[in-house]
C-alpha cells in the first residue's frame, strides 16, 4: 500500500490538489493507495512526552509503518514545510524507519523550491529514508480554481507517482 498524506489545513488547498493527483496516478498503475488529508487526524503539540500517547498519532504511525511508499503534498510556508507536517513526523518518528519518500509542494512562488531540504534532510539521517530526488514543486500559476492547469506540473506527478512504485517495489522485503 502506498501512503499519500495531505498536511495542508486549508479548503481548497493547491497541495491537496496534488495529492488527489498522485493518488488518481497510483491507482491508475493498480496500485492500492491510501490518501489521508492530516486536517482529519487532530494531533496534539509534539511535548516529548504524553502527546505520543493520542490516539490520532498511533493510527497515523500504523499507517505509516504499513506503507510501501509515502508522498507527503505539503504547503510552502516562509521558505519551509508546514507546522503541521513537521509536527506529525515528530509525533511519528521512529515509524519513517526506511521508508520511501517523496514530495508534492505548492508555493506562492518560485524563490522556495529547496525549502523541502530540511525536513528530507532530517528524515533520511534521522530514519534513513530513501528521499525520490525528483519531487514536485508548483506555484499558484500552476492552478486553475480546483484543479491542475499546468501539463508540465501534470506530468511530474505521474512521473513522481511511477517513481514511487519503482523504488518502493524495489526496497520491499518480503517476509
Amino acid at each position: 500500500m502506498y501512503l499519500i498524506i495531505a498536511c495542508s489545513q486549508r479548503e481548497n488547498s493547491k497541495s491537496a490538489i496534488l495529492a488527489e493527483a498522485a493518488a488518481r496516478a497510483l491507482k491508475s498503475q493498480g496500485q492500492d493507495v491510501e490518501l489521508i488529508y492530516l486536517k482529519d487526524y487532530p494531533l496534539p503539540f509534539c511535548d516529548g512526552g504524553a502527546a505520543y500517547s493520542d490516539p490520532n498519532v498511533a493510527v497515523l504511525s500504523e499507517k505509516i509503518v504499513q506503507a510501501h511508499g509515502i508522498l507527503l503534498a505539503c504547503p510552502i510556508y516562509n521558505y519551509s514545510i508546514n507546522g503541521m507536517l513537521k509536527n506529525m513526523i515528530e509525533l511519528t518518528g521512529q515509524n519513517w524507519q526506511e521508508k520511501v519518500v517523496g514530495f508534492l509542494c505548492a508555493a506562492g512562488g518560485v524563490n522556495s523550491y529547496m525549502s523541502i531540504m530540511g525536513i528530507a534532510n532530517s528524515l533520511m539521517l534521522d530514519f534513513r529514508c530513501l528521499i525520490l530526488p525528483k519531487f514536485v514543486y508548483a506555484t499558484e500559476d500552476s492552478f486553475q480554481q480546483d484543479r491542475i492547469g499546468d501539463e508540465n506540473v501534470e506530468q511530474r506527478v505521474v512521473a513522481l507517482a511511477n517513481s514511487l512504485i519503482r523504488i518502493g517495489t524495489a526496497m520491499r522485503v518480503e517476509p
